[in-house]
Order: structure tokens, then C-alpha cells, then sequence
């Protein structure tokens, strides 16, 4: 095999995401024995595309932002991805995010390849209006790539269903009739499926039950920590907390709160939403988000952001399940120090995966024009996410691998049979 971009996690700056995803990738691929000729085609994005966007702001100045799209791979199927506006995004976490699309498709099962999207902004200082025109020009910028058969973006970090409304408007209006698969994450109203908002948070609550049997671990003295309270975080934290866990901590950007014997989540959500904060809710300790990974529980999930689990905080993690909301929260310089530990690792192309599997079955139902009920929508989930832990263990099992490694070879392996089956055009 020709030597890979990254050998050594000890070699690779830590907080770059990208150089993480290809260092387990290469792991992976070395313990596979990937022909070097496929891991050649794979190692790399398809294609990457940097736009630059003019928008007129509401002050009447042109403000020009960068955004970028790579569609890392298309041998399964079209491209699919989120698109986040933020302004950290970069390149390289655009690239990783992408291929670790691939591999989340490829785990769980579905025909597509994996793609990622963002724009260099702050969404919180935009008004309305100027996150329509930046959408509108950006979409209209990427016309030509994206596409029901070619790349479907769906909503990420500071997106959401009205940003997917406009981009599906403007991919419409070029098209000149409604394409309503050109996009997942929708209003239900104009083509998304019941069930999509909850579908990530409700894929964590099916990958962390079926590690609770595994690990006999009954769900009332089951405590679960939870890093985030937004789209995934907040909805995973409710649905264990209505399933019978005991969810221990919840937070947000500002920090976090504690009570080693359960917060109401309703109550604590509630407070979150009308207060935009969780400063004077009662009979909690305030925590920091770093501290709130190291509290004492069964069950930690971080689903914020990436690189919070890292080699400084590793050995400091006192849980026995580490199930990812967020995509790449653990390095690779981590991923030693938890299997030295014996910590359970669901990893983040698992566990988070409930929101493309999800939006595969809209993209389905709006190709053929019929919608499914919500509990069609979830016994589907729940089928897909449960075959997809029992893969993944005994994947690991069979090739004594921790479940991190084995993810990466089970992903790897099914897209590189597809590659080698449909060959190199030439």
C-alpha cells in the first residue's frame, strides 16, 4: 500500500478534523489490506468546490462570504450531506465532514455517498432577510453539482427547515417546476417526512438501548450525561429521559447543569427555551462544559461539537458507554486512551446516524410521491439503526477490533466493493 498522508495520530495536529478522519481511515484501511489502488480513489474527495458569495446586507454594503461544498464520494450513490453557516467553518472540517458522511452512509447502509457543505458567517449577527439572500446565492452558486441524482444537502449547524425551504425554492425556480428531493430536513408541508426532526436524537436512544442490554444496564439506575440541548442533544436528552433513563446534565454554549440523581428535562428545556438560558433553574449545580464530560455516570453523550473528547481529558472520562451525538467529538488521539479504559464506544458514523437514515426516507418519498406515518417512519429507523449496532459488534468482534476501528473497516469495505464492482472510468 503507498504510504498513507497520516501514519501516526502521534504526528497530526490534534484539532483538525480532517487529519483525524484520515488517520483512522488509514488504520482501518491498513488492517483491511486495501488494495492500494482503491485505497488511492478513496483517501481523496471527488470534488471540492469554493464559492464566493455577494450578498446586499440590509444596510444597503455588499458583503462577500466564502462558502465551500465537497462531495467526497459517489459509489453508492448521489452525495448527501448538511450544510452549516458558521464562522469557524474551514475547509479541512468541511473535508472531514464529508467523508465521514461516506462512512456514515456506508455503516448504516444507505445508497448514498457523502458530501458537506458550510458558509464563513455569523448567523446570529444576520437578520432574516440577509441569511435568505446569502442561502439563495449560495445555492444558486452550487446549481450545476447539486441535485436529486447528484448531491442532496440537508440542514446542519445554524441551518435548518426554512433554509432547506429556500434552497429547494431556488433550486425550483432555475428547474422551473418543484424539485422537492433536491434537499432533506424540509417542512413537512413542502415534502420533508414526519419523524426527520427527531430522527438523529431517536437514533441515539436506539444505538444507547440496544448497548444497555448488552451491558445489562437497567434504564432507571442508567445515568446518562448529555453534552448539548439543540436539535440533537436536547431531543436525544427527552427521549432517554422519557424512555426511563436518568439523565444527569444537559448544557449549552455558556456551560452546563448537574444533579447526580436526574434534571426534569421537560421542565429544564422549557426554562432553556423561555429564557434563552439555564442560569436560576432550581436544585441543579452549574458546570462547565468540559466538566460535565468528566462527572460520574454510565452513559456520556457529547453532541455539541467536535474535539471535546481529547488525549488532555481522555483519561479523565468515567463512563462506560460513550455513544456521539456530535460528529467527531472524540481525536484520534483519544480513541487509545478510552479502549485502554474499556469505555464502550459507539462511534459518532453510528450513532448519530438516525438523521441521514431519516432523510433517505424522505428523499424516497418525495421521488415517489407518497408519505409515510411517523410510526412507519420510526419502526424503520429503529430496523435500520438496531441491524446496523449488531453489525457493528460483531464486525468488531470477528476482527478483535475496538467498535471505532471497526466502523471505519465496515464502511470502508462496502464502499470499496462497490468501487471495485463499477470500476475506474477511463
Amino acid at each position: 500500500m503507498a504510504n498513507p498522508m497520516v501514519d501516526d495520530v502521534r504526528q497530526i495536529k490534534e484539532d483538525n478534523p480532517f487529519e483525524s478522519m484520515m488517520s483512522r481511515f488509514d488504520r482501518a484501511a491498513q488492517l483491511l489490506d486495501l488494495n492500494p489502488d482503491l485505497y488511492a480513489v478513496m483517501r481523496v474527495p471527488n470534488r471540492e468546490f469554493k464559492v464566493y458569495i455577494p450578498v446586499r446586507m440590509d444596510s444597503g454594503r455588499i458583503e462577500v462570504f466564502e462558502g465551500y461544498r465537497v462531495q467526497h464520494n459517489f459509489a453508492r450513490g448521489p452525495a448527501k450531506g448538511g450544510i452549516r453557516y458558521s464562522p469557524d467553518v474551514t475547509l479541512d472540517e468541511i473535508r472531514a465532514l464529508a467523508a465521514w458522511m461516506t462512512w456514515k452512509c456506508a455503516v448504516v447502509n444507505v445508497p448514498f455517498g457523502g458530501a458537506k457543505g458550510g458558509v464563513v458567517c455569523d448567523p446570529h449577527q444576520m437578520s432574516l432577510g440577509e441569511l435568505e439572500r446569502l442561502t439563495r446565492r449560495y445555492t444558486a452558486e452550487l446549481i450545476d453539482i447539486i441535485g436529486p441524482e447528484k448531491d442532496v444537502p440537508a440542514p446542519d449547524m445554524n441551518t435548518n427547515e426554512q433554509t432547506m425551504a429556500w434552497m429547494m425554492d431556488t433550486y425550483s425556480m432555475h428547474a422551473r417546476h418543484t424539485v422537492t428531493a433536491v434537499v432533506t430536513g424540509k417542512p413537512v408541508a413542502l415534502g420533508g417526512s414526519s419523524g426527520r426532526r427527531e430522527a438523529t436524537g431517536r437514533g441515539l436512544l436506539i444505538v444507547i438501548n440496544e448497548a444497555a442490554k448488552r451491558f445489562k444496564m437497567n434504564p432507571p439506575t442508567t445515568r446518562v450525561a448529555v453534552q448539548g440541548s439543540g436539535n440533537v442533544g436536547g431531543i436525544a436528552a427527552r427521549l432517554l429521559h422519557e424512555a426511563g433513563y436518568k439523565v444527569v446534565t444537559l448544557s449549552d454554549i455558556n456551560g452546563g447543569i448537574y444533579n447526580p440523581n436526574g434534571i426534569d428535562i421537560h421542565q429544564a428545556l422549557a426554562h432553556l427555551q423561555m429564557t434563552r438560558s439555564f442560569e436560576d433553574f432550581p436544585d441543579v449545580e452549574r458546570v462547565s462544559n468540559h466538566e460535565l464530560l468528566e462527572v460520574e455516570c454510565d452513559v456520556l453523550v457529547p453532541a455539541a461539537t467536535e474535539n471535546q473528547i481529547t488525549s488532555q481529558n481522555a483519561d479523565r472520562i468515567k463512563c462506560k458507554v460513550l455513544a456521539e451525538g456530535a460528529n467527531g467529538p472524540t481525536t484520534a488521539a483519544a480513541d487509545q486512551i478510552l479502549h485502554e479504559k474499556g469505555i464502550f464506544v459507539i462511534p459518532d458514523i453510528l450513532a448519530n446516524a438516525g438523521g441521514v437514515t431519516v432523510s433517505y426516507f424522505e428523499w424516497v418519498q418525495d421521488r415517489m410521491g407518497y408519505f409515510w406515518k411517523e410510526d412507519v417512519v420510526n419502526e424503520r429507523l429503529q430496523d435500520i439503526m438496531v441491524a446496523s449496532f449488531n453489525d457493528l459488534v460483531k464486525y468488531a468482534d470477528t476482527h478483535s477490533v475496538d467498535t471505532r476501528t471497526a466502523a471505519y473497516m465496515l464502511a470502508i469495505d462496502r464502499v470499496a466493493y462497490d468501487t471495485r464492482m463499477r470500476g475506474i472510468y477511463a
